[in-house]
């Protein structure tokens, strides 16, 4: 819901550190790869409570995800760079819920159902884009990405926030997760919505 907003806000700082690294030698594909692995580590640090390395990590993935496609748009973006950068992504939504799910058992309920909203607003989100791939619609609405971005009420933005605030408040993850999951149905009829409208009629 909030990334359009914040991309004018964001992007210009981005991409002018993703020029500097650029010039360094730093490659979109390394960004992506550590991103992802700082997704990873920050599942692992918050399954053994430690809460403050965990949301460190987050940040830290997020901010190279967000340079990732700054590099490559100082250099010269690839279809296996978009690709690397989805999965990345997913390493990252999974990792956290499940690194709260072994936290505690009475994470267990909040974890679950946030990884089935996530894996139902994936496969809503990458169908819209290879439907949309398919038939020529523009990829552009969402700023430079390498296929057609479906946003939602619940986006990049929102996802964070609500991991942060699971980080600073780990008390209270499984009401955060099952509020989160009810959103990310919501994102869910959002996209069904779209697709009827772009894809209801034959091309």
């Amino acid at each position: 819901m909030f990334d359009a907003r914040l991309r004018p806000i964001i992007d210009p700082l981005l991409d002018r550190l993703g020029r500097g690294l650029a010039r360094l030698g730093v490659t979109a594909n390394q960004a992506t790869l550590l991103a992802a692995l700082c997704g990873a580590a920050a599942g692992i640090a918050i399954a053994f409570s430690h809460f403050n390395w965990g949301l460190a990590l987050i940040v830290a993935s997020r901010v190279l995800d967000g340079l990732d496609g700054a590099i490559a748009r100082a250099t010269r973006p690839t279809d296996f760079g978009g690709f690397l950068d989805i999965v990345g992504d997913y390493v990252f939504y999974i990792a956290v819920p499940v690194g709260f799910g072994l936290a505690s058992p009475d994470n267990a309920v909040g974890a679950i159902s946030l990884l089935a909203a996530f894996t139902l607003t994936g496969i809503s989100f990458m169908a819209l884009a290879t439907l949309a791939a398919k038939r020529g619609l523009d990829i552009s609405t969402h700023g430079a990405k390498s296929f057609f971005y479906s946003g939602g009420l619940t986006e990049g933005a929102e996802t964070i926030a609500v991991f942060v605030f699971a980080c600073l408040w780990p008390q209270y993850w499984t009401v955060a997760a099952l509020v989160f999951s009810g959103l990310c149905a919501i994102t869910v009829v959002q996209r069904v919505a779209m697709a009827r409208r772009l894809f209801g009629a034959a091309p």
